[in-house]
């Protein structure tokens, strides 16, 4: 246990291994563990690690992303996924699964929105806590991450995150507490980003007042890879293991503090004991073993679950056996079915779309390509699908976001498909109108273009088995029943981000607050192309008899349409009578609900801690304002099929500050920065010169404006690598790691080959001072060498003089 460890060991259990393992202390009976990403499938990595994806890994089941599984509202289903998950993981060994990822969608350009469920927190902290009671079933520990306000790719590991208090309570961290609260995660992962000016690894506010006191965490808080900043902050702020590897240098730099007496004993016994309890209990659990087949199965039934029918004119949908189609767009032969990034997975197998219709009772009458996926115009392509369109009753065309358009590491220009794929749709439209689109995307998309296809049908990234799932959708042997977990807006410019996002200097201003997505348009009026929790189905639902208790919401449900389906009841909650400032409705509660045709449930939706609750800055508390409350049943957030007063008792109204026109009537698209520094309740972050000297924490990227010629050209030629994968499409996704990377970064993934002053001398070379620089480099180079090896030399006779049990 972490209790016989001395402190250079304890110092060097908080610094990973290696890429994907902490260090083992076999005396003190803890062992290594293994970390593999892992949010929709397995990812360990054989040979050589990068944390990119690069190198191969072992073949994994590739379940729908996070933001396909989301638009089904399943949490049952989201646990049977993990447990899938955690099943596959602990037969490759696989200790701790990094997922899933549950930031909130703040902006629908953030480049990794695909790996996230939603842009509302009651629903993203409950699927996610399916998920994480799933794969700890299997005794594999779940990371939840990424913790916490981590909303863009751009400057990730080099952003402060500049949020209020209330904002940051309701808004990005109420998903993490459903997580923690009905879970009981072991693992959470911090983010790159600083939140409020100090790094997530090394805020006390976040990791021990909020986290542990408030929430009763007693888990292990780890970095995300390379996230590490100072040890010795981390370590007092309630921060532990520091991945991947940063060698010794961290533990040398927490050795110091002992002896100086600026880290207690105590802070650093408390973070080895987390990751000794960690070990045990993995050593401890058991899995039921994985059956690859019938996660193959499972991975197919949870992209059924998560297709949304956005349009069906005339009933177009479900198409009769023998239909004659023309299958058309690249997207049929080479599905689009998972996210770049860390979460890459090596599938078992992947059904195309063009397999799935040969296999249905649809007839096949021609197929044609259609266009490039990565863009640009070719007319050959284009003729070849007009003739293909011209011999079928019915068109189904497949489009999508191409591996380019949403990477991890890079956010999104605009929300548009490729100019090709809308032009070659408005072609096949004037030679057949039946066309049934069949999006591919892992995030939001513009649809201009929609008045040109007679039905749309979004299967968002379905996995391994997607494309069967979604011909089980097209020919009625599966009734739709996903609905969105994000708004979809008209334009991008309606966003509410769409002024700041991304943020490219220091700070990331949060100045829109509490009103993210539906909150944001149902609250300033701002009308859009689908609302948050909208979907259609082939049969219909009538809704009847709400009646509203302290307990909760109870309301008749009746299937009264021509055929079995799902639907999912969402409960809304609107404030009526003065208090604090609240979005217009925000979500509470949902519950799926399958019924056969002319069937009846009585559906109750129970009030919880969350029904009611603002956060309260002032007091530093949660409450639960007497007044008068609205409660709204329907289909989607715009949906009020049913609505019910209610009184609450409980504390009294808040007053709101004054001088917040903008946010008291939701219009915080363009909110000024002295109404936002009221809100923060201190002055904005001052900006710093573009031009100045470059410090540890600045990213790779800002050597555009270096003083040294050398790392000015390191940059462009960093820069134009980038555009030349991009024009390939195919993305390098080391590359994008490198260009947002900082300076200290080089210190924390060379397992000890550099340290912090080797980074802090190179920061003097970038910053003109070439010869003071190199020679800086060179003894601060001959000095890591000594003292790793000295280190290393003191660990060994740690370990020799440890007791054997």
């Amino acid at each position: 246990m972490s209790n016989e460890l001395t402190d250079l060991e304890k110092a060097a259990l908080l610094s990973g291994e290696n890429i994907w393992q902490s260090r083992a202390f076999p005396h003190a009976g803890i062992r290594s563990l293994f970390f593999a990403d892992g949010p929709h499938g397995v990812r360990k990595q054989t040979g050589s690690g990068d944390h990119l994806g690069i190198a191969a890994s072992l073949p994994a089941t590739c379940f729908p992303t996070a933001a396909t599984v989301a638009n089904s509202w399943d949490p049952a289903l989201a646990e049977e996924v993990g447990r899938a998950l955690g099943a596959e993981a602990a037969e490759q060994g696989v200790d701790v699964l990094l997922g899933p990822g549950l930031n909130i969608k703040r902006s629908p350009l953030c480049g990794r929105n695909f790996e996230y469920f939603s842009e509302d927190p009651f629903l993203a902290g409950t699927l996610a806590a399916g998920y994480v009671r799933g794969i700890q079933s299997q005794g594999v520990a779940a990371s939840p991450k990424h913790f916490a306000v981590n909303s863009q790719e751009l400057r990730r590991m080099a952003s402060d995150s500049v949020v209020d208090e209330r904002t940051l309570r309701e808004i990005y961290l109420t998903a993490f507490e459903i997580v923690v609260r009905e879970s009981s995660p072991r693992v959470i992962m911090s983010s790159y980003n600083r939140v409020n000016g100090a790094y997530a690894h090394e805020n006390k506010h976040l990791l021990t007042d909020i986290l542990r006191d408030e929430w009763g965490f007693d888990g292990a808080v780890i970095t995300d890879w390379g996230g590490g900043n100072d040890p010795v902050a981390a370590i007092r702020a309630g921060g532990g293991l520091e991945m991947p590897s940063p060698g010794l240098d961290s533990a040398r730099q927490i050795l110091a503090a002992l002896e100086s007496g600026e880290l207690d004993r105590a802070d650093l016994a408390a973070r080895a004991a987390e990751l000794s309890e960690l070990a045990a209990w993995i050593e401890g659990g058991e899995s039921g073993g994985a059956g690859k087949d019938d996660h193959h199965e499972l991975a197919r039934r949870a992209a059924q679950q998560s297709i949304v029918l956005l349009k069906n004119d005339d009933a177009v949908l479900p198409l009769p056996a023998g239909e004659r189609v023309a299958v058309v767009g690249d997207f049929a032969a080479e599905p689009r079915y998972q996210g770049a990034g860390s979460s890459l997975v090596n599938a078992t197998t992947v059904t195309t779309a063009l397999d799935a219709i040969a296999a249905s009772e649809l007839d096949i009458v021609a197929y044609a390509p259609g266009f490039a996926r990565t863009g640009g115009e070719d007319q050959t392509l284009a003729d070849e699908a007009v003739a293909a369109a011209k011999s079928a009753d019915t068109v189904l065309l497949y489009l999508g976001l191409d591996e380019v358009s949403e990477s991890e590491g890079k956010d999104r220009e605009h929300l548009r498909l490729n100019d090709n794929q809308v032009e070659l749709l408005r072609r096949l439209h004037g030679v057949n109108e039946r066309i049934v689109v069949v999006l591919s995307a892992g995030a939001v998309v513009e649809l201009p273009w929609l008045d040109d296809c007679a039905a749309l049908v979004h299967g968002y990234l379905g996995g391994q088995a997607g494309a069967a799932a979604m011909v089980d959708v097209l020919t009625g042997t599966v009734n739709p029943s996903g609905r969105l977990a994000e708004t979809y807006p008209l334009a991008l410019s309606d966003s509410p981000t769409q002024r700041d996002y991304p943020a490219t200097g220091d700070s990331a201003l949060y100045r829109e607050g509490l009103f993210v997505g539906y909150r944001y348009y149902s609250t300033a009026g701002v009308p859009v192309r689908f609302p948050f929790g909208y979907g259609l189905s082939y049969t219909a639902f009538t809704y009847s008899a709400l009646t509203v208790t302290d307990a909760g919401a109870t309301f008749s449900v009746e299937n009264s349409g021509s055929g079995a389906g799902a639907e999912v009841a969402q409960l809304y909650v609107r404030r009526l009578t003065d208090g604090a400032i609240r979005p217009a409705v925000e979500l509470k509660g949902f519950c799926k609900v399958y019924l056969e045709r002319g069937e009846r449930a009585r559906v109750t939706i129970p009030f919880d801690r969350y029904t009611f609750r603002t956060f309260d800055v002032v007091g530093d508390r949660w409450v639960n304002e007497t007044g008068e409350y609205e409660i709204v049943i329907g289909a989607h957030a715009a949906d009020a099929r049913l609505t019910a007063a209610h009184t609450l008792t409980g504390d009294a109204p808040q007053q709101p500050p004054a001088g917040l026109p903008h946010y008291a009537a939701g219009d915080v698209a363009n909110v000024p920065d002295e109404e936002f520094a009221r809100l923060l309740g201190r002055h904005l972050p001052a900006a710093r010169p573009e031009r100045g000297d470059l410090a540890l924490n600045d990213p790779l990227r800002a050597m555009h404006h270096a003083k040294s010629p050398l790392a000015r050209l390191a940059a462009r030629v960093l820069r134009a690598l980038i555009d030349r994968s991009e024009r390939k499409g195919a993305p390098d996704l080391n590359l994008y790691f490198l260009y947002n990377m900082p300076f200290r970064a080089t210190a924390k993934m060379t397992g000890g080959a550099v340290s912090v002053p080797m980074a802090e001398a190179i920061t003097e070379i970038v910053n003109g001072h070439l010869f003071r620089g190199v020679g800086r480099l060179v003894r601060a180079f001959f000095r890591n060498l000594s003292d790793n090896k000295r280190m290393r030399t003191a660990l060994a006779a740690d370990v020799k003089r440890a007791p054997i049990h």
